[in-house]
């Protein structure tokens, strides 16, 4: 039963059917999302300087940076959207399991939209 039950949970999280359609109403979901969990970590700007953060080793990632430049997912929404759900191992970033598959993405894509745009653009 335990086994069959990991076995869900981990084929849900992979699963990550279609992407929901990024919009003003997902980005503010995430906002709120990102204010209550994420900030002591990546700080208010997603600068990655949270009170947190500050000691964290690895330190979080700094999302201001161009989105190619961004460890473990290179900016992808699809692969942020994958470390908010998995979390990175050796790391402080847990899983985020607690929320819905949307609202991980809600996440995702504001996350995203902190990165700065580079000279051939995002």
């Amino acid at each position: 039963m335990i086994g069959s039950l990991f076995l869900l949970t981990t084929i849900g999280l992979a699963a990550n059917l279609t992407p929901p359609k990024k919009t003003p109403e997902l980005l503010k979901e995430g906002g709120k999302i990102y204010e209550q969990v994420c900030t002591s970590c990546h700080g208010s700007k997603g600068d990655g300087k949270g009170p947190a953060g500050a000691v964290l080793k690895p330190p979080p990632t700094d999302f201001q940076k161009p989105l190619k430049e961004w460890p473990n997912t290179k900016g992808d929404p699809q692969k942020v959207f994958e470390v908010i759900s998995k979390g990175i191992p050796n790391s402080a970033m847990v899983a985020w399991t607690q929320y819905s598959e949307q609202q991980r993405w809600a996440l995702a894509y504001r996350v995203v939209d902190f990165s700065k745009p580079t000279a051939k653009g995002k």
